[in-house]
C-alpha cells in the first residue's frame, strides 16, 4: 500500500521547527512547577519528596511522574546545575528554559510511536481515514498551546494513552492494554476519570468469556491483577514503606479547593456561573435574594472557591453523582457489547461526563474529549457532526490561556489553519453513515462555528478598545459560556450518535 502524505514523522519534523521557534514564548506557572519538581526529586531523599514545600508549587503528580521527573533531572545537571536547587524560585536561566522545552519535543516521540501504531493496526478500509486523524492530533492546537507554549507534557501522556487504547484492538493485547493504563494512572491520576470505561471492557472482553458472564477467566483475571497490582507496587511501594500514603494522596486529591479551577473552562458549571451572573442584575425586578459577598466570586476567573450570588451552591457529592450518572449508560452499553469502537467511544463519554460535571476541572482537561474522540470522528458523517462543534469550542476555550499580546496571533492564526484543513479533510474523508443523520446537528455546527471569528475579534480586541479595563470579567464570561454550548452540544450529538448505531 503506498504511504500517505505527509507521514508522521515529516508532519512531526515540521511541527518540532515551530516548537524550537516558540521557546521564547511566554511561560505560564507550570513551567516553574515542572522546574521545581526536578529540584525536588534530584536534590532531596524520595522520603521527603511529598513534604516539601519550600515553593508552593509542591509535587501533586503520582510517583511515577515524580521518577519521570527524576530521570528529566539526570540529564538537567548538564545544562545547568543551578536549575536544580529547591531554593532557586522562579529560575529562568536561558539554560533552563532550552532544556525543559526539549524535553517536552522528546518526549513527545510517545506521541508519534502510539499514532503510527494507530494508524498500521487499522482496517486496510480506513487507513487514510485513521493517517488523517492522527494528523489532526500530532498537529494539534491543544497540544500546542499547552504544551509548547504555557508548558505541560500532556504529548508524551496522551501518547501512553493512545497507545494502551490502541494495544486493545486486539485480544492479544488487552492484558497489556491494562497494564499501560495502569502506569499512565500513576504518571497522572486524571486519567482516573477514564478509568470506568477500562474497567467494564478488560472485565468483559478479558475476564469474562463472550458467551456468558458467569463463564470468568480466572487465569486472565490473576495475570491483570498481578500486572496492575506490580505497576501501583512499582510506583506507591517506597512510599507505603515509609508511611507516607496519607501525605500521597492528600497532594494528589485536594478536594479542598473550589469548584471551578478557572472561570472559562467550558463545561455546565461555567453556564451556571454565567446564568448566575445573569440573575445577580435580574434580582431586583424579580426580587431575588443575592448573596453579596458572592458577587466578586463568580465573575473573577481565578483559581479558588466559587459561591454563587443567586443559584444554589454546589457541593463536590453532587458533582460525583453527576459524572457517575452521565458515565453509567454508557458503560452499561459498553458492557453488553464489548467492540473496540464501543471502548474507544465510551472512554470518550467517560471524558465529557467528568470534563462536563466534575469538581474543580482544569480547562486543559477538554484534551481527555478531543483527543480520544479524535480516533472515532472519521467512522463516518454522524460522528464527524458531533466531532465539529467540539473541536472548535475546545480550542477556542484555551484561548484565554495565552493572555499575552505577543502570543495573540500564534493561538488564533495557527487555531483557525488547523480547523479549516482539518474540518475540511475531514469533510471529504468521512464516510456516509449507513444511519439517517441528524441534520439540525449539521444546521448547529455551521452557526456555532460562524460565531466563532467574531467572538475572537471581540473578546481579544474590540472589548479592551471600547471599555478598557472595565467589565474584565466579561471576554472570559463570553468565551466560557460560548465554548461550554460547543461543548454540551457536541456530547449530546455523540450521545444520540452512540446510541442509535
Amino acid at each position: 500500500m503506498a504511504e500517505h502524505y505527509p507521514t508522521l514523522l515529516q508532519s512531526a519534523l515540521a511541527a518540532t521547527a515551530l516548537k524550537v521557534l516558540l521557546w521564547p514564548a511566554y511561560r505560564s506557572t507550570d513551567f516553574d512547577v515542572h522546574r521545581n519538581w526536578l529540584a525536588i526529586t534530584h536534590s532531596l531523599p524520595l522520603k521527603d519528596w511529598y513534604y516539601e514545600k519550600t515553593s508552593e508549587w509542591t509535587l501533586d503528580y503520582p510517583p511515577f511522574f515524580a521518577y519521570f521527573e527524576w530521570t528529566l533531572s539526570q540529564a538537567a545537571q548538564y545544562a545547568d546545575r543551578a536549575m536544580l536547587q529547591v531554593r532557586n524560585l522562579e529560575y529562568h536561566s536561558w539554560q533552563t528554559v532550552h532544556f525543559q522545552r526539549a524535553t517536552v519535543i522528546a518526549t513527545e516521540l510517545v506521541l508519534v510511536y502510539a499514532l503510527s501504531l494507530f494508524v498500521q493496526t487499522s482496517p486496510a478500509g480506513s487507513k487514510k481515514q485513521a493517517h488523517a486523524s492522527a494528523l489532526s492530533v500530532l498537529l494539534s492546537p491543544g497540544l500546542l498551546i499547552i504544551d509548547h507554549i504555557h508548558f505541560q507534557y500532556n504529548g508524551f501522556l496522551y501518547g501512553i494513552l493512545i497507545l494502551s487504547i490502541v494495544l486493545a484492538r486486539k485480544k492479544s493485547g488487552l492484558l497489556a492494554s491494562g497494564i499501560v493504563f495502569a502506569a499512565l494512572l500513576c504518571l497522572k491520576h486524571i486519567y482516573l476519570y477514564l478509568a470506568p470505561a477500562y474497567f467494564v471492557y478488560l472485565l468483559r472482553a478479558y475476564c469474562l468469556g463472550p458467551r456468558s458472564v458467569f463463564d470468568i477467566k480466572f487465569g486472565n483475571c490473576v495475570k491483570l491483577g498481578l500486572g496492575i497490582a506490580t505497576v501501583a507496587g512499582l510506583a506507591f511501594g517506597p512510599f507505603i514503606y515509609y508511611d507516607q500514603m496519607p501525605q500521597v494522596l492528600s497532594r494528589l486529591f485536594p478536594f479542598s479547593r473550589g469548584l471551578c479551577h478557572a472561570y472559562w473552562a467550558p463545561n455546565v458549571w461555567a453556564m451556571y456561573s454565567f446564568s448566575d451572573r445573569v440573575l445577580i442584575y435580574a434580582a431586583p425586578y424579580l426580587k431575588l435574594p443575592v448573596d453579596a459577598e458572592a458577587v466578586n466570586s463568580v465573575t473573577r476567573g481565578l483559581v479558588g472557591d466559587t459561591s454563587f450570588a443567586i443559584l444554589p451552591n454546589v457541593s463536590p457529592r453532587t458533582t460525583f453523582i453527576l459524572t457517575l450518572a452521565a458515565q453509567i449508560p454508557a458503560l452499561a452499553k459498553l458492557f453488553l457489547a464489548p467492540t473496540w469502537d464501543n471502548f474507544v467511544a465510551t472512554i470518550t463519554l467517560c471524558g465529557y461526563a467528568s470534563f462536563l460535571f466534575g469538581w474543580h476541572v482544569h480547562e486543559k482537561a477538554i484534551l481527555l474529549v478531543i483527543i480520544p474522540f479524535s480516533l472515532l470522528a472519521l467512522k463516518d458523517r454522524r460522528y464527524l457532526g458531533a466531532f465539529r462543534p467540539l473541536a472548535v469550542s475546545g480550542h477556542v476555550s484555551l484561548f484565554p490561556l495565552l493572555f499575552t499580546a505577543m502570543e495573540f496571533p500564534i493561538k488564533v492564526v495557527y487555531t483557525i489553519t488547523w480547523l479549516v484543513v482539518f474540518l475540511l479533510a475531514f469533510d471529504r474523508l468521512a464516510p456516509a453513515s449507513e444511519k439517517a443523520r441528524v441534520f439540525l446537528l449539521d444546521r448547529f455546527s455551521l452557526l456555532y462555528i460562524a460565531v466563532a471569528i467574531p467572538l475572537i475579534a471581540y473578546c481579544s480586541l474590540i472589548h479592551q478598545l471600547v471599555f478598557g479595563a472595565k467589565f474584565e470579567f466579561l471576554p472570559l464570561m463570553f468565551i466560557s459560556s460560548y465554548s461550554a454550548v460547543g461543548v454540551v452540544g457536541s456530547w449530546l450529538g455523540f450521545l444520540v450518535v452512540f446510541f442509535t448505531s
